[in-house]
């Protein structure tokens, strides 16, 4: 194919390979906060700008239409991804793109380029990824893009302009002819600003490879109403598939939670507060019902499950786990209209001035932790389930045995931070 004849010598000298890397981690530690105020103001509602609101529908279409790839491609395996590390990549890479490169690139974020100028697309990234870096003391969320460009190549200054101005991304001259050391610079710098979560990203380089883009995302969050170690059952039983089942850990308490039940689709959804103004969805579609589900999922249903939502006491057991999840895209973002990017149309020339810039490998990796840490909270809560469990039945009762759905949304911006199906919380 036309694709595999640039890589015959004669044109080697003006092919380069472009990497197109996300990592992720996302380790979610149930740890008490120092101190838990019994009566806390409401938050005031964030004011968001036009543009933010414009990129989060936008990132949320897209991470439902990438999520239901990515189950077609591994059905009955967990799955975990960042959808705005991934778009925010895309987004990125487009400032350098031109023609239908660009366009494909844009339109499948789903930006109506009629409507929208570019100019505010990047506008909008720009404040949604700022917004993000706002320091927390009780949230460590870390969003990042590096390119690591080929010592000889002649990038374009309005490209490095623009990739620091608007993505605060950082750029470092790479010698690429020496494939083992650019691999082993590139994984150790991932690892660290995952804090050694994501390890060993890039399996391997070839030494036509010109620019490795990486966008990482880490999420460290404490619960606003912990769990208490003492009363997680060791070993409980997991429903996987139809009738396998697989013994977890389960955490478990009685308190006061965000809680709806979708007649439409047929699954209860469960609000959970972070300190540091991000909350888990935890979706529980009825048995033989995730599929269903899953196809229904759109910035439509996640606005109807927000609107169903009312406080209530609920007796929790919810799975300690952790999963990670690798993927290659460029297997996937064709499929979603990302065509030029992978193949000779290609135009980068936003990105160059010299050389043809194709883009060979798009990686992604996630990494999530749902645990508990620390056991000050251990006194405070003892009591209060105790007492609660013994009100008998005027609480309801909602187990996450059995595949459910998790999506980690900040409140101040409405992105979805991160996305995932949990299916086998044995599978790390």
């Amino acid at each position: 194919r036309g694709s595999r004849d640039l890589l015959r010598p004669t044109m080697a000298s003006s092919f380069y390979r472009l990497f197109l890397v996300v990592s992720v981690c996302a380790p979610v530690y149930c740890v008490p906060p120092s101190s838990i105020p019994s009566q806390r103001p409401p938050c005031p509602a964030p004011t968001r700008s036009p543009a933010t609101s414009q990129a989060s529908s936008s990132n949320t279409n897209f991470a439902f239409r990438l999520y239901q790839r990515l189950v077609l491609k591994a059905p009955g395996q967990n799955i975990f991804f960042s959808p705005l590390s991934i778009s925010a990549s895309l987004a990125m890479l487009s400032l350098g793109a031109r023609s239908a490169t660009k366009t494909q690139i844009l339109q499948s974020l789903g930006f109506n380029l009629t409507h929208v100028p570019e100019s505010a697309i990047h506008q909008a990234f720009q404040h949604l990824l700022h917004s993000l870096r706002v320091p927390s003391k009780d949230l460590d969320l870390r969003v990042g893009s590096v390119l690591f460009v080929k010592k000889e190549l002649p990038l374009q200054t309005n490209f490095l302009d623009n990739v620091r101005r608007l993505y605060e991304s950082k750029v470092f001259s790479t010698d690429f002819s020496r494939t083992t050391t650019a691999r082993k610079t590139i994984n150790s710098y991932v690892e660290k600003e995952t804090k050694g979560k994501v390890v060993d990203l890039i399996q391997d380089l070839e030494p036509l490879t010109a620019m490795v883009l990486v966008n990482h995302i880490f999420f460290k969050a404490k619960w606003e109403k912990p769990f208490n170690p003492g009363y997680t059952r060791k070993s409980s039983s997991f429903l996987v598939g139809q009738k396998t089942t697989v013994k977890v850990p389960m955490m478990h308490q009685v308190e006061e939670f965000a809680f709806g039940v979708d007649p439409e689709l047929n699954c209860s959804v469960l609000q959970m507060i972070y300190s540091g103004n991000t909350v888990a969805l935890l979706v529980l579609p009825g048995l033989g019902k995730m599929r269903q589900l899953e196809q229904a999922l759109s910035a439509r249903t996640l606005r109807r499950w927000s609107l169903l939502l009312r406080k209530r006491w609920l007796e929790v057991f919810i799975p300690k786990f952790s999963i990670s999840a690798s993927y290659d895209l460029e297997t996937i973002l064709p499929k979603m209209g990302i065509w030029d990017a992978f193949n000779e149309n290609a135009d980068f020339s936003g990105i160059t001035k010299t050389g043809f810039l194709q883009l060979s490998k798009a990686a992604h990796k996630a990494v999530l932790d749902v645990s508990e840490e620390g056991t000050e909270a251990a006194a405070a809560t003892a009591t209060k389930l105790i007492v609660r469990s013994k009100d008998g039945p005027s609480h309801t009762v909602i187990r996450f045995n059995r595949s459910f759905l998790l999506l980690l949304i900040n409140r101040a911006t409405e992105a979805i931070l991160f996305l995932g199906k949990v299916e086998n919380p044995t599978k790390s």
